[in-house]
């Protein structure tokens, strides 16, 4: 009769991601989990929007209420271990402080926020009324903040006119909003063969560059990423977390067109290392 492993066993992370739905797949819940699945890890999911939303865009979405949105996280942090959350479409300030209270008092550690506040399509998904509570509320509780160009003009309360040299002079400013880390993404940055991220950690500046790849199923981009980083998390360094998850995310859009997904900006392909 065989006898069980004396080995250890390598514990799998759990995953929680509170964030709005996706119903074709590509964005949101449906990205994170995926995203969690293909890094290894074992997701979980507090929902705090559902969208009506495609590939070509944003038509309807209707915020869950606040309690119950804390209800949700409540349920999974009294059962569950918790091992990181990555949070990101919030929708309006109730929802914030509702995520932010909740997460306080469960010690919630290794928290990635993508600061979601537009979609591919340009629809706003954030009531312009929380901004203020999604910069003091969830950025100081963040392992490390992933917003794209347009978002981190938003959070600054600046012009959306960038260059490579300004993204540089803008991570400061940040981080000096609370953060442990931020991730700033340059996808938006015109101009270059390669698109170039950065990230500052403990006073340094790290660098993420990669080709671009011309495609246009590139729904999801920011999801998946900022979901694969917390998948990444509590296994490795933060800088190797996020050049261990910019490689997976550059493996999934290079793969992204062995799909027919919907008729405008499709998803990523997720599990492009695992389907061959």
């Amino acid at each position: 009769m065989p006898t069980p492993s004396s080995a250890p066993r390598a514990r799998i992370p759990n995953l929680l991601t509170i964030a709005g739905t996706d119903p074709s797949g590509g964005a949101g819940i449906q990205a994170d989990l995926k995203a969690f699945s293909a890094n290894r890890a074992y997701g979980m999911s507090v929902i705090t929007a559902v969208v009506a939303q495609n590939t070509r865009g944003v038509r309807a979405f209707e915020a869950l209420a606040p309690a119950f949105v804390a209800a949700q996280i409540d349920a999974v942090f009294d059962d569950v271990r918790v091992d990181a959350v990555k949070i990101g479409m919030v929708a309006n300030a109730g929802i914030i402080r509702a995520v932010a209270e909740r997460l306080r008092a469960h010690g919630a550690r290794n928290v990635v926020f993508d600061p979601v506040m537009v979609a591919k399509s340009g629809d706003a998904l954030l009531d312009p009324e929380a901004v203020a509570a999604l910069r003091e509320e969830l950025v100081p509780l963040a392992t490390i903040i992933t917003p794209n160009l347009p978002e981190a003009a938003v959070l600054l309360a600046r012009g959306d006119d960038w260059t490579a040299e300004e993204m540089a002079a803008q991570l400061p400013a940040l981080a000096a909003m609370g953060p442990e880390a931020v991730l700033l993404k340059g996808g938006h940055l015109s101009g270059s063969a390669e698109s170039t991220d950065l990230l500052w950690w403990q006073g340094e500046t790290h660098s993420y560059s990669a080709p671009r790849i011309a495609t246009k199923n590139d729904h999801g981009t920011g999801c998946t990423l900022s979901a694969a980083i917390a998948a990444l998390l509590p296994r490795m360094e933060l800088p190797e977390a996020v050049g261990a998850a910019k490689r997976y995310l550059q493996g999934a859009l290079a793969a992204s067109d062995q799909l027919e997904v919907g008729g405008g900006h499709g998803p990523l392909h997720h599990f492009h290392e695992m389907w061959g």
